[in-house]
């Protein structure tokens, strides 16, 4: 059991509703006037990823694998995503997890915001990177489960590529932007379900099932 969760840190993590409750808050927080270029950003990003998480809810729908594997849970799962409101991965896969945990009530997600939690997300570095979002699951004794994310293998495939193709990293990011505005983030659904399946090791349902 990590040292984290035996002192209750990601219980103490906001639920999905909390999360999106401060996120709106900081949405209704203008940058005050003579605010320097990072503020006017950061709440620019805000203020899109709002809309992209919310076109995820109105286009989506957990898939029938999806809700196999999670209907398949029998006994308490703790899922801590480690994430931030302003990162664009997030945004379009946020929802997926949060939806996909919301089929069953032996599940709790609960939202660390990653830069208030550094130690944790250095426990779970991407290629040395702190990228996000990541979700950790975790048994009710602490035992770890599975992890996965920052984003589905064809995103992260999408990504290396335009890393090859581009300098500037802005637009490394607004190629990926689309890459999910086309709906590579529906591809979290079917890795979600493959790791849940292997996590507690659930055969695949047939088409009779």
């Amino acid at each position: 059991m990590p040292a984290f969760f035996d002192e209750g840190r990601p219980h103490d993590g906001l639920d999905y509703d909390d999360y999106r409750e401060d996120w709106a808050r900081q949405l209704r927080d203008e940058p005050p006037e003579g605010a320097d270029s990072s503020e006017r950003r950061m709440h620019h990003y805000l203020k899109y990823n709002w809309e992209r998480q919310a076109h995820v809810h109105e286009a989506y729908a957990p898939s029938e694998e999806l809700r196999w594997a999670v209907e398949a849970v029998q006994e308490p799962h703790l899922w801590m995503v480690l994430t931030e409101p302003w990162c664009g991965d997030s945004a379009f896969l946020l929802p997926v997890i949060a939806e996909a945990a919301d089929l069953s009530d032996e599940v709790t997600l609960r939202i660390l915001h990653r830069d208030d939690n550094l130690d944790i997300m250095d426990q779970y570095l991407t290629d040395g990177s702190r990228s996000i979002p990541t979700l950790v699951v975790f048994s009710d004794d602490g035992n770890e489960l599975l992890t996965w994310g920052p984003r589905p293998k064809g995103a992260a495939r999408r990504f290396e590529d335009l890393q090859a193709q581009y300098d500037a990293k802005t637009e490394v990011i607004a190629d990926l932007l689309d890459y999910y505005e086309d709906g590579g983030w529906r591809e979290a659904d079917e890795e979600l379900a493959a790791a849940l399946r292997t996590a507690i090791a659930s055969p695949t349902p047939t088409a009779n099932e």
